[in-house]
């Protein structure tokens, strides 16, 4: 399991035609009641789905999926999103340090993707 660390923004207003619900069930503090915890559970769910590769070469297709879910989940409390988009994505210091092992290791053997070990252990000591 790859600890991921990723930065949403979310731009939303109240839907205007449901100000009155919204104050009355929410509270005038109805986005930061509500909009955290959405978006921790949509952007888990999302994120679950894809391996550490998949998540970077497939950032796109994985920001729509946040947004479509968002934007569902975000209706439910009468909140409009307006802009939703993955701002900063990095991993933990093992995988990055274990991607650069590799990297070094391809450019090692010429580039023939075989992640030799010495190439790898003389760059990196």
């Amino acid at each position: 399991m790859q600890m991921v660390n990723i930065t949403i923004r979310v731009l939303s207003k109240p839907d205007s035609a449901q100000l009155r619900w919204i104050f009355r069930t929410l509270g005038r503090d109805y986005d930061e009641r509500v909009l955290p915890s959405i978006v921790n559970e949509v952007s888990k769910a999302v994120v679950a789905k894809y391996n550490a590769a998949e998540l970077l070469t497939k950032r796109e297709m994985v920001s729509t999926q946040i947004r479509l879910q968002l934007e569902k989940r975000a209706k439910e409390f009468r909140i409009v999103l307006d802009d939703v988009s993955i701002t900063h994505l990095t991993f933990s210091r093992e995988y990055t340090n274990a991607v650069e092992a590799k990297q070094v290791g391809e450019c090692g053997n010429g580039g023939r993707g075989e992640g030799g070990t010495e190439g790898s252990k003389s760059e990196v000591g």
